[in-house]
This record gives C-alpha cells, structure tokens and sequence, in this order.
C-alpha cells in the first residue's frame, strides 16, 4: 500500500477516530471502572448493546447528512419543526454541561488526592478548576488548541494502552466474561444508573449530533456509503475493546478484593498490577488529559448547535459563540464550589444522556424512510430494523435512568 492510500484510509477513519478520543475519557474510564468494581464482568452486555446500537445511529446519521447534504438539527427544523428542535437542543445542552460538571469534579478531585498523598500538600480543588478551565479558555480564544488536543490524544491512548495490558494480567475467567453478556441486572446497590451511566457515555448523544457535522466537513458523498460502515465499525469495535478493558481491570482488582470505588483516586488501583508504585502518577497523567481532551468539545457544542440551527457558518470568534463557550466553562466549578461527591456525580451525569435518546433516535428513524429527504435511497430492511430496535432500546434506557435517579 503507498501512501497516499495510506492517507486516504486514514483520511476515511477520522471521524471514527474522533469518536474514539472523544468518548474514551474521564466519563467512560469512571463509569467502566465502577461497573467491574461493583459488579465485575456482569454488566458487560449494557456495553456490547449500547456499542451495537450506537453503531447503527452513527450510519443512519452519516447517511442522513450525505444523502440530504444537511446536518442534523438543520434537517430536524426543516421537518419537524423549530419548536420541537429547540426541545432537542436544549436537552443535548443539558448532557453538555452535566458532562461539564462531572469530568471537572473527577479531575480536580484526582489532583487534589494525589497532590495530598505524594507531594505532601493537597492542591486546592476550585484552584486547580481555575487554573484549567482558563488554560482551556485562553487555547481557545487565540485559535492555538489544535496541537494541544493531539498530545493530549496521544496521552489518552497511553492509558489505553496500560488498560488493555492491565486487563490481560487480571482477565477473569471465560465463564464470567461469557455470563456478564447476558442482560440481567443485580439486585444490591443502584445498578439502573450506573447501566444509563454506561449507555450515556458509549451512546453519547453529543457525539452523535457531532457525527453530523463532521462528515459534511469531511465531504463525503454517496459513493462513500460503504466507508461510513466501515468507519463506524472500526470505531465501535475499538470503544467496545477499550471500555470492555477499563471494566476488566477493575473486575481483577477491586472487585476482587471486595472494594468499591468511592473516590476518584480510587480508580488508580485498576492499574497497579502493570504499573505498581507509578500507577498513580500514569492514572493522574491519563485522566487529566482525558479530562480537558473531552472538556474542549464540550465547550464548543453549543455554537456548533446554534450554527447548525441557524444555518450559519462556524465562525467561533463571533462575539456571542464566545459568550457561550465562556458560560459553559463556568459550569466546571459548580463541583468544586458546592462540594459533592465527584464519582457519584461523574456517573448521573453520563446517565443523562439516555433520557435526552428517545427524540433523536426516533426523528433519525423517520428522516432516513422520507423520500423528500434519501431520494431513491431508503435504507434496507436491515437497517430499518436495527434502527426500530434501537429506538426501543432508547426507550428502555430512559426508564432505566429514570429508575436510577429516582433509585427505584
């Protein structure tokens, strides 16, 4: 293969990379870790059906924008109504900013038990939200966040990398990891939020909205139809091995010795079978670039949704897209200024996610079977049905999240 195929399929993977980075963060690391810690390998079937059916939203939604030549909420004005896609977009805008308030809490929270325990003096939490929230700020407003994000990638997929290495050492045995595939959920504990916790960080519906706005970006037309499956399935394999390793290396270790996790530091133990002594300070490095890696997208969304919406470009300088990814910001010191418990606020704030699905998977639905809008090109039975019980299982979820956050 020469290079420039090497760079075309590299070309044809990226918005499937971008979902990888920006999923694997401090979310997925903390709701997969509780889950193995809590209940070992048993919720592995709420991951293998939340990678399917995100799988099938991001191919229906890649194909609504290459086949309409619109994105998402654009096509969602047009066809239902502003009314309804103002509903839509404030209900995304709520998981931005509870994803806000949580991945900042386990940041700060991490720092400061690790800054207390190996350096003798605990770094203050708003201080520390401070700090990196104007960093985030300052990267953005001159336009020099680009090189910034990719180290900060680069030290994501590190941590990755130990996870997968950590899981071999401490798999669990063939019988767990095959029963953990079948649904059933346990009966100690608050399990309901934790699974809409897990649902929302893999089907995360910012990230699919974004799907939207990348592919027309990345130009893609209808010849391209067979890459997006490609695309999709490359990702959601990768997201699944990744998340199914963060879960195992807690299954091997905390739960194991009958621990559950309470605080964000104590998510360091699922790696110290690799990496012993320097677990902690390879799980602070990770965490805090997947923090702020997941913080900047966060950031953005609502100009991309109000320029999508309105049908306008991009432009983040303009004066009132910077007011809102000011204010948005804003909401990543609620933690450190009322206090709370930073895991337990990580995972509600991912189980938001679900409720906000039902809409947007529905409206994906019906979009993809208008001929006004695909033309000649419906989508085939298979995915018509895939697409179905994907919109029943979103359903399903927002109960089940709604059960976990009225803890019945």
């Amino acid at each position: 293969m020469g290079w420039r195929q090497v760079r075309q399929v590299a070309a044809g993977l990226a918005p499937g990379i971008f979902i990888i980075g920006y999923v694997v963060g401090t979310g997925s690391v903390t709701t997969m870790s509780s889950a193995g810690a809590s209940y070992g390998m048993a919720l592995t079937w709420t991951l293998a059906l939340a990678s399917l059916f995100t799988h099938l939203m991001i191919v229906g939604i890649s194909r609504l924008t290459i086949l309409s030549g619109e994105t998402l909420l654009h096509l969602f004005r047009r066809h239902f109504g502003a009314p309804v896609t103002v509903l839509m977009m404030v209900s995304l805008a709520a998981t931005q900013l509870t994803s806000i308030i949580g991945v900042m809490a386990i940041v700060v929270d991490v720092l400061h038990e690790w800054s207390g325990s190996a350096l003798g003096y605990a770094v203050d939490s708003l201080a520390s939200a401070l700090v990196l929230t104007l960093l985030l700020l300052t990267l953005y407003w001159v336009g020099r966040h680009a090189f910034f994000l990719k180290v900060l990638a680069s030290l994501v997929g590190v941590m990755g990398i130990a996870f997968f290495c950590t899981a071999a050492t401490v798999l669990p045995d063939l019988r767990e990891l095959a029963g953990g595939l079948l649904p059933t959920i346990p009966e100690t504990g608050n399990p309901r939020l934790l699974i809409a916790g897990m649902v929302g960080t893999t089907m995360a519906s910012v990230v699919l909205f974004t799907r939207s706005v990348l592919v027309k970006e990345e130009g893609w037309r209808a010849r391209d139809l067979p890459l997006v499956t490609r695309d999709s399935a490359f990702s959601m394999t990768m997201l699944f091995l990744i998340n199914a390793a963060i879960m195992a290396c807690a299954a091997g270790t905390l739960h194991r010795q009958g621990m559950e996790i309470e605080a964000a530091i104590d998510m360091v133990r699922t790696l110290e079978p690799l990496a012993g002594p320097l677990a902690a300070v390879g799980f602070v490095v990770g965490i805090l670039a997947a923090g702020l890696s997941s913080l900047f997208p966060n950031y953005l969304l609502g100009p991309w949704m109000a320029a999508d919406f309105l049908g306008i470009p991009r432009n983040m300088g303009r004066a009132a897209f910077r007011a809102m990814v000011v204010a948005a910001a804003l909401f990543g010191l609620v933690v450190p200024v009322l206090g709370g418990r930073p895991v337990q606020i990580m995972i509600a704030s991912q189980a938001v996610s679900p409720v906000a699905m039902p809409l947007l998977a529905l409206f994906v639905l019906i979009l993809l079977n208008k001929p006004e809008v695909v033309g000649n090109r419906r989508p085939s039975l298979a995915l018509n049905a895939g697409l179905a019980v994907t919109v029943l299982f979103t359903f399903y979820m927002c109960y089940v999240a709604l059960g976990g956050f009225f803890g019945r």
